[in-house]
């Protein structure tokens, strides 16, 4: 069966000029030059920013940012004299983790977006929209899963993007070159959905790091959500608990004869757990909004938390320094924990302004 060749029905002035897309519709292939830094096209590559939101203007042509002009390249829509794909693409990942980005920008291309570079690595649009005729909705970094996660500059990030109207996005590209989005969301805790009830004023005794409080059912302690019943006139309390409430003037706590300040069980306590103070402020902060968070051992972090009288917990919470770096994969664990038990996963940065809880979600884009 002959099949005919499309590039016949081209105009001969152009037949052996340009390279054409195949199949649909026909297209020229657009002239670009590399000069080892910056890849440019002429006037006829200013089609490829009006159409599809590619590069950005540059004199009567186009600059194409590194990833544009190899995924431009590959998809035959442009073409660098003396490389091919493969050449470029070699000649590209000489720079530092661009192989990772190439892929996210692909990916968001394939996708349906329209991307550009900056601010952070890249700004994405709604579908539909580039730039003149629509605003970008995401700020998207890129890592690698073993790239570590700088909270403090994670939350000013955030914090730029809140401020510009835009989504913040992490792109995570593992070893195997798969992608993951999560979104990064500042939560401001909003008051639990009940109030729970007021403590009267109780003397627990030390017993090693935690406290018991004789407190015969019902208590108020326990209504209120603390401690862990003992035998029906004995109830224990955590160590956490028990400073929260020691701060609070709810509990006096002694030794023998001798009353415990708050400070000497700090110092007391910490012997045994190192993140004691950054627990302790966090659960301050969330038992200020009425929040009752409890032990989160079981599922890998400091608290699981529970809204008012829920049965099931809300959310899982783990307490860090503002100024701690964790690895983006025990992130990725964490996320895929509190996922798996329908629970929202917050991070409590401890900084001496406060607290500011810092929420990773999975996303599709």
């Amino acid at each position: 069966m002959h099949v005919p060749d499309i590039r016949a029905r081209i105009h001969p002035a152009l037949r052996f000029s340009r390279h054409y897309n195949l199949p649909g519709i026909i297209d020229p292939v657009v002239l670009a030059a590399f000069d080892g830094t910056t890849i440019r096209t002429g006037k006829d590559g200013k089609t490829l920013y009006e159409q599809s939101g590619y590069g950005r203007p540059d004199g009567n042509g186009l600059r194409l940012a590194p990833q544009e002009a190899l995924y431009l390249l590959h998809r035959q829509k442009i073409e660098v004299p003396d490389y091919t794909f493969d050449t470029l693409f070699a000649e590209f990942c000489d720079q530092p983790n661009f192989m990772r980005s190439f892929l996210v920008y692909r990916d968001l291309r394939e996708r349906g977006y329209v991307v550009q570079t900056g601010p952070h690595d890249f700004r994405v649009f709604r579908r539909g929209e580039k730039p003149g005729k629509g605003e970008s909705l995401y700020l998207v970094r890129v890592l690698s899963e073993r790239d570590p996660v700088r909270f403090e500059k994670l939350i000013e990030e955030v914090i730029a993007s809140r401020n510009m109207r835009k989504q913040y996005v992490l792109a995570v590209v593992d070893d195997e070159e798969e992608l993951t989005y999560y979104e990064i969301k500042l939560q401001k805790l909003a008051d639990a959905c009940t109030t729970l009830p007021a403590l009267g004023r109780h003397d627990a005794v030390l017993v090693g790091k935690s406290a018991m409080v004789r407190a015969p059912v019902p208590s108020d302690l326990e209504l209120a959500g603390y401690g862990k019943r003992l035998d029906p006139e004995r109830l224990i309390l955590s160590p956490v608990e028990l400073l929260h409430l020691m701060t609070k003037g709810s509990i006096t706590l002694t030794r023998g004869n001798e009353t415990v300040s708050p400070v000497s069980f700090l110092a007391i306590a910490s012997e045994t757990d190192r993140e004691l103070a950054g627990k302790i402020a966090v659960y301050t902060e969330l038992r200020s909004h009425d929040y009752t968070p409890r032990t989160g051992y079981k599922f890998g972090h400091h608290f699981r938390v529970y809204c008012g009288t829920n049965v099931h917990s809300d959310l899982l919470v783990h307490a860090v320094e503002k100024e701690e770096v964790m690895p983006m994969s025990v992130i990725s664990r964490s996320v895929r924990m509190a996922h798996s038990v329908k629970k929202k996963m917050l991070f409590g940065a401890v900084h001496s302004s406060g607290i500011q809880f810092v929420e990773f979600a999975r996303i599709k884009l």
